[in-house]
């Protein structure tokens, strides 16, 4: 990824950590200063004018030229991460450049003479270190970088698959801190394994869970259907009761009133019979009176 931004600054030591932060994206100079804090960092060739470095991402080793031209800072990196306007591996770059310039930048101002002869300018003191160089800060063995570069490929490899990292040479210097740092990974990644499979055990135990008492809840609402025809039923037989009911009322209503009127006929008829029977009584003593005069002798 290349980048191609602005700048004002004449050298790339004055870019100070708050000024690159003033125009990167803010996450990716947090993980850029987080690379620094964890020695991921190893500047390789640098001047005021360019940088050339090298840094472990997560996902493996990328390298880095930062170069200040003509008014702007064109940054160049091997990762392919969208960040804009520079990736978190140039931010750390730069960062890690400025923090090995200041202790420079420092000893020549301690280091340069103030009023002294031109000639004492032009002979070095003796206590006086040479300032260093970037490409010499890092004392390495061609043989080392060749085995640690030998041994980080099938170490990607491994990290891409999920393998233990194979076992790493016996490197002294500032190579080690990086075998370290490409374990410390993998641990890492070992343990968010580890996390993401209690996480997805946690989750099956919880759809499995949401599924009980989902089919509960289906049963649930098969009965609830139940019970609501049930009720219907129910509602519909109370109402034919309350016309029966109603229709009971109304006959016992009229059977009322039949009996109102049998009782004044049962009335009527014993005031009739009553008169039959003086009627009837009458009737006899006719007929005895008539059987006397006819068994009495005839006068003559």
């Amino acid at each position: 990824m290349r980048n191609k931004i602005p700048c004002s600054a004449e050298r790339l030591s004055l870019l100070d950590p708050p000024m690159i932060q003033a125009v990167v994206d803010r996450n990716a100079f947090h993980i850029g200063n987080q690379y620094i804090s964890e020695n991921r960092v190893r500047i390789v060739e640098a001047d005021d004018a360019q940088i050339s470095s090298a840094v472990i991402g997560n996902s493996g080793l990328y390298e880095q030229t930062i170069r200040l031209k003509e008014g702007h800072l064109i940054s160049k990196c091997s990762c392919a991460l969208p960040e804009e306007p520079m990736c978190r591996h140039c931010i750390a770059a730069l960062l890690e450049y400025h923090r090995w310039a200041q202790p420079k930048n420092g000893q020549q101002k301690k280091t340069a003479p103030s009023s002294a002869p031109p000639q004492a300018q032009a002979s070095p003191s003796r206590d006086s270190a040479p300032p260093p160089n970037p490409g010499s800060s890092t004392d390495l063995k061609l043989g080392e970088v060749m085995n640690f570069v030998e041994w980080l490929q099938p170490a990607i490899k491994a990290l891409e698959r999920g393998q233990p990292l194979p076992d790493s040479p016996k490197l002294v210097g500032d190579l080690a801190p990086w075998i370290q740092t490409i374990r410390g990974l993998e641990e890492r990644r070992r343990e968010s394994e580890e996390v993401r499979a209690n996480l997805e055990s946690d989750m099956r135990d919880r759809e499995a869970y949401v599924g009980r008492l989902t089919q509960q809840a289906q049963i649930s609402m098969e009965e609830i259907k139940s019970l609501q025809t049930s009720s219907l039923q129910l509602r519909q037989e109370l109402t034919a009761c309350k016309e029966m009911i109603a229709k009971v009322s109304e006959v016992a209503s009229e059977v009322g009133s039949y009996d109102s009127q049998l009782k004044s006929l049962a009335s009527e008829v014993m005031s009739k019979g009553s008169q039959l029977d003086k009627l009837a009584h009458s009737f006899r003593e006719v007929s005895s009176a008539l059987r006397a005069l006819a068994k009495s002798p005839s006068i003559s």
